[in-house]
């Protein structure tokens, strides 16, 4: 199975966010995960094995408990094929930080210069008030 095809489920995807945030049960991920999207724990444990034969997910036995975790290795192969498409959202990130950046600056540099936009900055009375 492809990785976009593995990735392409939200069920799995919502693991593999789980298990980004360390290893866990797979009691724990069927609970949250059957909770979350209204499946049961049979189901859950169908994804659970797709991503682990696929490489996304490690096992390992502790007593009863089975435990999971996230393998990177088919994740970096993903970053790796996104790289040629970076530049697409790159340059609108760095414009974005800069136009923040220069927000902050202008909040901290007294008599900064004047807004811009409509609607920002005090609203200073017209000329019909008395």
């Amino acid at each position: 199975m492809h990785a976009f095809d593995v990735l392409g489920d939200p069920v799995r995807r919502r693991l593999l966010e789980l298990l980004a945030d360390g290893e866990r049960s797979a009691g724990d991920l069927a609970a949250a995960v059957g909770a979350e999207f209204g499946i049961c724990q049979p189901a859950v444990s169908q994804h659970l094995r797709l991503l682990r034969e696929n490489g996304f997910a490690r096992v390992r036995a502790e007593g009863t408990r089975r435990l999971y975790a996230v393998d990177a290795a088919p994740l970096r192969d993903v970053d790796v094929w996104l790289d040629r498409f970076r530049r697409y959202w790159d340059q609108h990130l760095d414009a974005l930080a800069t136009e923040l950046a220069r927000g902050r600056r202008a909040r901290r540099t007294p008599g900064g210069p004047a807004p811009t936009s409509a609607g920002e900055g005090p609203v200073v009375g017209s000329e019909e008030e008395s």
